[in-house]
Formats: structure tokens, sequence, C-alpha cells
């Protein structure tokens, strides 16, 4: 019977925890046409994540590129098909690797500081304080962060994918011999704007996973060190995941 309630109460644990997360993205689309609208503490949140993020995704771009070059080569080159890597590395990378690898890094760069600094918050009392002084505290706090890195993640795949086929590029002429006005060709030629307009929408899919993640687990955080480690740990855990799920039914939309 303990081994049934157990199965039972984390059953209920889901449950709850689930229709905690939908209640608080359904306050968010209630309070972003409400007053007050932090223009100016949105908009440098927005430069910060952007300006803090960039070295990072350049280095995902650049080896994902690189190396998805060279992969591509040693099983292309076994059915005398190399003429075909330009193509595969530019569909990889807009369509699936780019807004993947993208969203998996954010979520451990920006993600993680959204989670601990809110969760911080909370237990210094700094969020009590915002309500005292009759403060939105939801449009101060989880807007500006929601509103940034889902406008913030198509730029940053945008990014990751021409530095990751530049990537490429470099590796295909000058390792393994292509011709690089013939790679440049065949990669605009084969590029479609179906493919980069599905990474897009999966890069901002991702930021709105990632963002209201990290800000529900850091404003439910619980009390003391153990509670900050705890809400960052599972905003990371948890935006990987649902990154990788909402993925799959991504592709098959776009499919």
């Amino acid at each position: 019977m303990q081994f049934i309630e157990s199965i039972g109460n984390t059953a209920l644990n889901i449950i709850r925890a689930i229709g905690k997360l939908v209640l608080f993205i359904y306050l968010f689309f209630q309070f972003i046409f409400k007053p007050r609208f932090y223009f100016k503490h949105n908009s440098k949140y927005f430069f910060e994540i952007f300006i803090s993020s960039i070295p990072i995704i350049a280095l995902t771009g650049i080896f994902s590129g690189m190396v998805l070059a060279l992969q591509s080569y040693t099983g292309f080159s076994r059915f005398s098909a190399e003429s075909a890597i330009p193509n595969i590395v530019v569909l990889t990378l807009t369509r699936e690797l780019g807004p993947v690898l993208t969203g998996l890094m954010i979520s451990a760069r920006v993600g993680s500081a959204i989670a601990a600094e809110i969760a911080t918050m909370r237990v210094t009392e700094q969020i009590d304080a915002l309500k005292t002084l009759n403060t939105n505290y939801f449009n101060y706090l989880v807007t500006p962060r929601v509103l940034s890195l889902t406008l913030a993640m198509p730029i940053f795949v945008t990014i990751v994918d021409f530095i990751g086929v530049m990537g490429g590029y470099v590796v295909s002429v000058y390792r393994l011999g292509f011709n690089e006005n013939m790679y440049l060709i065949n990669t605009i030629d084969f590029l479609s704007f179906s493919d980069y307009f599905s990474g897009v929408i999966k890069a901002t899919v991702f930021g709105f996973i990632i963002s209201i993640i990290s800000c529900y687990n850091g404003l439910y955080s619980e009390k003391g060190a153990f509670g900050v480690g705890s809400a960052t740990t599972n905003a990371v855990v948890l935006s990987s995941i649902l990154i990788l799920v909402f993925n799959y039914f991504l592709t098959e939309i776009f499919f």
C-alpha cells in the first residue's frame, strides 16, 4: 500500500506542478497587456542578454559547422557524394542543429541566471519589497525576461546559422579541398526560406520555453541556498527536456 500511495503522491505532485505552470503562463499573457509596462527595463535586459550571449553562440555555431562538414565527408565519401556536403551542412544547421544547440546553450547560460536571480530575490524578500511598494512584480521581473529572450532567440539562431555555414566552408575548402565558389553557390542555391523560417519558429518557441520555465522556478523556489540551487538546476534540466520534446513536434509540423 505504501508503494501505491507513493505513486499516487508523485502523480498528484506532477499534476499540481503542471497546473501551476499553466496558470503561470496564463498570468504572463494577462499581465503583459496591463500597465505598467517597464519599457526601459525591458530594453536594458534585452541588450544585456544579447551582448553576454554572443561569444558562446558564436563558438557553438562555428564548431558545429566545422564538425558537421567533417562528419558529413566521412559518410558521403563512401558513396562518392561529397558534392552534397554543402547542402547537408546548411540544411542541418538551419532546420535542426542551429535552433536546438542554441536553445540548450542559452538554457545553460541565460536560463540558469534568470532562475538564480529571481530565486535569490525571493529568498532575500526583495519580491515582497516590490509588492509593498505597489510595484507590479510580475511585469517587473517576468515580462522583460520572457519577452527579451523570446525576441533574442531568432537573432541568436540566425547568427549560429551564418557562423556555422562559414565554419563548414572553412573546413570544406581549406581542409577537404572543395572549390570555394562552388561551395558557396551550392549552399545558396539549396537553402530555401522555409528551411530558415522553420528554424526561426523553433527558436522563438524555445526562447519562450527557457524564459518562462526559468522565471517559474525562480518565483516558486524554496527558501535558503538549497532552494536557489534547486531552482537553477530544475530550470536548466526542464528547459532542456522541453526543448527536445517540442523540437520533435515542431519538426513534425514543418516536415
